[in-house]
């Protein structure tokens, strides 16, 4: 008789987050919650996808869509950021390359 665990089996197959990539993530959206950019976020392992959306207000489409797709890691980058008509902001072979697309605000020209 085969012993079930009490919790959810990770499913196989499915591309997420290392811990790391995570925390860099989160401490973005920390940055951003503070400076009053955006307010709620969501996160998906696909089959050939990690997607880390963040939105303005949780009842909208995805502001931006941070995508790691390791099928593309030897081509243009396994990292993206998708805007919210789906255009694509910054491709990337590292994800502190590409989530310095966030950082062009964070200076302003004082008189």
């Amino acid at each position: 008789m085969a012993f079930d665990p009490p919790y959810a089996a990770p499913r196989q197959g499915r591309v997420f987050f290392e811990r790391r990539e995570l925390e860099r993530l989160l401490s973005l959206y920390g940055r951003m919650v503070a400076a009053g950019e955006w307010r709620d976020y969501a996160m998906d392992g696909l089959s050939d996808a990690a997607v880390f959306s963040v939105f303005r207000r949780s009842s909208e489409q995805p502001l931006y869509r941070i995508e790691k797709r390791p099928a593309l890691a030897r081509r243009q980058g396994a990292w993206a950021i998708i805007g919210e008509g789906g255009m694509i902001l910054r491709r990337g072979h590292e994800l502190e390359q590409v989530l310095r697309f966030f950082d062009k605000g964070r200076f302003k020209v004082v008189e």
